[in-house]
């Protein structure tokens, strides 16, 4: 397969990771953009990276570019979309990928006009143990889904100016910290849930900063979801079959879980992949992805995801600036 030019847009935490994901390899980013370029100079000495645009713009053109890793705020990346989706160039974008479901709606038609795949950087798409619990599942031995829980819970200093409190930075629980769980539960669902209900609690900035949701699809699966950014939480995922139930613990990265079967109460305990290369996973899906031979990035279950995020936001009469 083709080795490809990766440039990362944004010199932030999941930048450093993307870095050292493709070092592992024996790889180097090909080049980095950013809004400030003195960080974008440290950011390339730091990880060997010979190109730092003098424009940020500038990653757009460049023709040696194949992929752009997108990892800015939420609410700048519907402007990076449109820029590289309209260059040609594959993007892999830092979850939320869109504010909104109209903004994905627009970013996946550009991507189908160029003939480039888009896909957003949901790492439990990717990770080993996702797929090994599918193939399980499909066997059918656990019989059929009946209800998912889900808990995520983040303890974030009470300041209204950081990021997970500020409007004018998309902040919020839901996009933040939400997006995994449903993320999760979409990932087990046999179907889209059509039933969305919920309670929230907003901060004095406006932005959620805990909720509760319910969803149901037309199978009658279900799904109760516990987020806050006011308490630490196990990241529990547990899913509830007729025959037995799994657990997954720290499951954005989860490499294990635990199926106890209901009969005799007896565990299994299964692992596979590792936490700390779940960056790895996504680039080698992605590159899969844009050579064309396999379509593993799961745009509709982001498609789903976002839908839901959108419809829950506009229940709770919650809108960023850029949406007034």
């Amino acid at each position: 397969m083709k080795t490809y030019n990766w440039a990362t847009l944004g010199c932030g935490v999941i930048a450093n990771e993307l870095a050292q994901a493709l070092a592992k390899e024996g790889r180097t980013l090909y080049s980095v953009a950013n809004r400030t370029h003195s960080k974008a100079e440290v950011f390339a000495e730091k990880y060997g990276i010979k190109k730092v645009y003098d424009q940020i713009d500038d990653v757009f053109s460049d023709p040696n570019v194949d992929i752009i890793y997108i990892s800015t705020p939420h609410n700048t990346h519907i402007e990076f979309l449109r820029k590289a989706l309209t260059a040609g160039k594959h993007v892999l974008c830092e979850k939320s990928v869109t504010l909104n479901a109209d903004e994905l709606a627009e970013a996946k038609l550009l991507a189908k006009e160029n003939n480039v795949v888009l896909a957003e950087a949901m790492t439990l798409y990717h990770m080993p143990i996702y797929k090994k619990l599918r193939d399980i599942i499909e066997t059918k031995r656990l019989g059929k889904l009946q209800m998912i829980q889900l808990n995520f819970g983040s303890y974030k200093d009470y300041d209204m100016n950081n990021r997970f409190f500020s409007p004018k930075l998309a902040g919020g629980a839901l996009l933040d910290i939400g997006v995994y769980a449903l993320s999760f539960a979409r990932w087990f669902m046999s179907e889209k849930p059509d039933k969305l209900a919920s309670q929230v609690r907003l901060a004095p900035s406006g932005v959620d900063e805990q909720a509760g949701i319910l969803l149901q699809n037309k199978a009658g699966e279900m799904a109760t979801i516990a987020l806050t950014l006011h308490a630490k939480q196990p990241k529990r995922g547990m899913l509830a079959f007729e025959e037995g139930y799994i657990e997954i613990y720290e499951y954005p990265r989860g490499n294990e879980a635990t199926i106890t079967y209901t009969e005799d109460g007896s565990k299994e305990v299964l692992q596979a992949g590792q936490t700390e290369n779940a960056l790895a996973y996504e680039v080698k899906d992605m590159e899969r992805a844009v050579s064309g031979a396999e379509n593993v990035m799961y745009l509709n279950y982001t498609t789903d995801v976002m839908e839901m995020m959108s419809a829950l936001r506009k229940e709770w009469g919650l809108l960023y600036p850029e949406e007034r």
